[in-house]
């Protein structure tokens, strides 16, 4: 079994937080599945039938609509599924939630992905927490584990990443992203982004605030991701100072 630490839009339900699950149920959809609300139709998007938005997002829908914070690992020896959970509760409990600013779609390299569309610096710092503060819950990685991130194709700094923390996008390279596609040619990028402007219209260049870490685990190699836990971001956000001071 794996385990991940997730951000996820609409995780603590419509009451909470009405727009991020206006935006998970809409991204739902398109993936044609969920990881915790039930069975989602089956059903095409704009002009592309269900079976050609199923060629382009097998990893995206494995995976379920999520913004990875800390990537899939295997527990450490002595570590369990349980420990974690209080682990990331205890986490979550010093961090308030956070904006994903003007939410945009974008490409990164040849996938398509829902993004900040400003600066998140709070985001960032988040992520860098969950990061490094819940570290020694991960097993480190076995040389098959590391071999397929060919690390020879990396730049020096992602690959001294990777070696650090299991996983080469932390940190100072970390971008967050909610995928919702697999690798596309250039030509299929072009349609299926222009269905997805149309798909996601009406939610995008507004603020996505994310108010939970969501635990995550893979039962088995390659099954599908499926949500175990969700702790809310208690702490309060910080006091402005007065007026001239520091």
């Amino acid at each position: 079994m794996r385990l991940a630490v997730y951000a996820t839009p609409g995780s603590r339900g419509p009451a909470l937080d009405p727009f991020g699950t206006a935006l998970a149920r809409r991204a739902e959809r398109w993936l044609g599945r969920s990881t915790s609300s039930g069975p989602v139709p089956r059903t095409g998007v704009g002009p592309l039938s269900r079976a050609e938005i199923d060629a382009v997002t097998r990893s995206p829908r494995r995976y379920g609509f999520h913004g990875t914070l800390k990537a899939p690992f295997r527990l450490a020896p002595g570590h369990d599924a349980d420990g974690l959970a209080r682990a990331v509760a205890r986490c979550a409990a010093l961090h308030g939630p956070v904006r994903v600013p003007r939410l945009a779609l974008r490409r990164i390299g040849s996938f398509l992905a829902l993004v900040p569309g400003d600066p998140a610096p709070e985001l960032d710092a988040l992520a860098a927490a969950v990061v490094t503060d819940l570290d020694e819950h991960r097993a480190p990685m076995t040389p098959a584990e590391r071999l397929r991130r060919d690390p020879d194709a990396l730049p020096a700094r992602e690959r001294e990443l990777l070696d650090a923390w299991g996983y080469p996008y932390v940190l100072d390279r970390f971008r967050f992203h909610l995928t919702l596609t697999d690798a596309l040619s250039e030509e299929r990028l072009d349609a299926v982004e222009a269905v997805l402007h149309e798909h996601f219209s009406d939610l995008l260049g507004t603020d996505l605030v994310l108010d939970a870490l969501c635990v995550f685990t893979e039962p088995a190699p390659d099954a599908p991701f499926e949500l175990r836990t969700v702790h809310q971001l208690t702490a309060p956000a910080p006091m402005p100072l007065p007026e001239g001071t520091r």
